[in-house]
């Protein structure tokens, strides 16, 4: 079984914020593969399925971002998974232009809290993660504001398609291994 595990902070407040992004893309993959992601168990909210012939389970940690890990951690010890192999962890992250993806298998946090909070619960850096851009930070500005910020019609667009790619990634990831995904999603970039 493969947890996915889309990162963001609950509540309609944050909602369309650039750090909600690991939620749209759980709500487009939940769309895209008809599961319903309404349990609630493990401080998060759930949904089973099947995507590209593998079990899943798709999570919307309901901890905030700064405790991420904790539900993280929850699922990792119940179903009993090998973080390395079966844990994709969507993220927002500001040192990427609007609307593109990186995927890697393993490697610091980056700055970013919910990561580094999943990296301390879960003893290790050893996950596969899909890092989508929300746009460069412009100087100056205070990285909470920017991150909990809504984005523009626009650049919800680019996001809304940047959630879909993002969906096909995590297909491609189930289906031919990180490495054809990385192949295929790394070098894209939604807003060029």
């Amino acid at each position: 079984m493969y947890i996915i595990v889309g990162l963001g902070n609950p509540t309609r407040e944050y909602e369309n914020t650039r750090h909600n992004v690991g939620f749209d893309v759980i709500d487009a993959l939940a769309a895209k593969e008809g599961i319903r992601v309404l349990e609630k168990k493990y401080k998060a909210i759930l949904g089973k399925g099947v995507i590209a012939g593998e079990s899943v389970l798709l999570a919307k940690p309901q901890t905030y971002m700064n405790l991420s890990g904790e539900s993280v951690r929850e699922l990792v010890n119940f179903y009993k998974i090998d973080p390395a192999r079966e844990l994709i962890v969507v993220s927002d992250d500001v040192n990427l232009d609007l609307g593109q993806i990186r995927i890697r298998k393993k490697g610091s946090a980056g700055g970013h809290n919910g990561l580094k909070n999943i990296i301390a619960n879960l003893g290790g850096d050893e996950f596969l993660r899909i890092r989508m851009g929300v746009g460069r930070m412009p100087e100056h500005y205070d990285m909470i504001h920017y991150v909990l910020g809504h984005f523009t019609q626009m650049e919800r667009k680019a996001m809304d398609e940047a959630a879909e790619e993002a969906a096909s990634a995590v297909r491609t990831i189930l289906a031919e291994g990180p490495e054809a995904a990385m192949n295929r999603f790394n070098h894209k970039n939604a807003s060029s």
